[in-house]
């Protein structure tokens, strides 16, 4: 390989890793509006897809609208239809936000294209799969909504961002670091896998289970209102103290999990530094949730606890990546992953 193609390598993978780190940036700020969407009740905010009240730019009062906009949009929404336009707004805002993640992926796509020419070419493979499943959420986007929020179909929204944000970090991980730097030193590595693995698995069952207390909050809402929100956490039963009660295990499992990593690693290195991350997200995570249990579930509240719950878990599975950076495709990570989990 001579030293022009060397340099022009390292730009197209310069270019690659820096367009795929502000993806998944884009990706958390999506996720955190979404959060901004359901707490405010915002969802419903705009009653029809992909247009909001008829119009591609969404009214701002009701003097915009149909004298029989309420008979218009009031049947799917069983006749409780009544314009708000800052929920108008905030679930339009949110759209915006959807699309504009979409147009990062789709540029991700075209910047790596060059790896086709590479020994690299999965990279290209796992950009379409991307960007083929941000589609496949923008279509479940309409789906929630002619639903009318329906709870499976939210938590498989949930499911499938969680799902493009592991992809992302991984091209994010693999055009980063080379295989030499991390993981290699690690003492009792197949142990500390497992335990990687089972951390990971606790937490993806911790946001699940803070889906399903949000779901059950929606009907809380619908019954009480806004007004009432002092009340709502007591109202929200078995499923709320189940998630509460799961947040101590989580709580003692990464705990556990990052003292071990801390005495299998001499020295400093990334994967230590992201494990310390892990706990003080964990911390602040905690902390939303108290607020949100003991102060009334102020909306600001919301949003940052979900956020913070996927940052973590996106964490935990970059340090697991680190951990088994040896491995170049996407097929040997799953084939090492099934053989930890044995």
């Amino acid at each position: 390989m001579t030293s022009l193609t060397k340099l022009i390598d390292s730009r197209v993978n310069r270019r690659f890793r820096r367009l795929t780190l502000n993806t998944v940036i884009t990706l958390y700020f999506l996720i955190m509006v979404g959060g901004v969407v359901r707490s405010t009740g915002a969802g419903m905010g705009c009653p029809d897809w992909p247009k909001c009240f008829g119009s591609w730019i969404p009214p701002t009062e009701a003097s915009q609208l149909p004298l029989n906009y309420k008979e218009i949009y009031g049947a799917k929404l069983k006749g409780e239809v009544i314009f708000n336009p800052v929920k108008t707004w905030i679930e339009y805002v949110n759209r915006l936000f959807g699309a504009f993640t979409g147009i990062m992926i789709f540029i991700t796509l075209l910047a790596s294209t060059p790896y086709l020419k590479s020994n690299r070419k999965s990279f290209f493979g796992y950009s379409l799969l991307a960007f083929i499943l941000v589609g496949l959420q923008g279509w479940l986007g309409a789906k929630v909504v002619s639903s009318e929020l329906h709870p499976v179909m939210i938590t498989v929204h949930m499911l499938l961002a969680i799902v493009i944000v592991f992809i992302l970090i991984y091209l994010f991980i693999k055009s980063s670091y080379s295989a030499e730097k991390d993981g290699k030193d690690i003492t009792n590595k197949s142990v500390i896998n497992k335990i990687t693995i089972l951390v990971l698995s606790l937490s993806l069952i911790q946001i699940l289970l803070g889906t399903q207390v949000r779901e059950g909050m929606d009907e809380v809402i619908r019954s009480l209102g806004y007004s009432e929100r002092a009340e709502w956490i007591g109202s929200l039963g078995v499923p709320f103290y189940v998630h509460r009660s799961f947040s101590i295990l989580v709580l003692i499992s990464n705990v556990f999990w990052i003292n071990k990593i801390n005495h299998s690693i001499e020295g400093e290195s990334r994967i230590k530094q992201m494990g310390k991350g892990c706990l003080a997200i964990l911390g602040l995570e905690i902390l939303t949730g108290i607020i949100m249990a003991y102060f009334g579930v102020p909306a600001f509240a919301q949003p940052v606890h979900l956020t913070l719950a996927i940052i973590m878990i996106g964490l935990q599975f970059m340090m697991w990546l680190l951990m088994n950076a040896n491995q170049l495709a996407w097929s040997r990570d799953i084939v090492k992953l099934s053989k930890d989990l044995v």
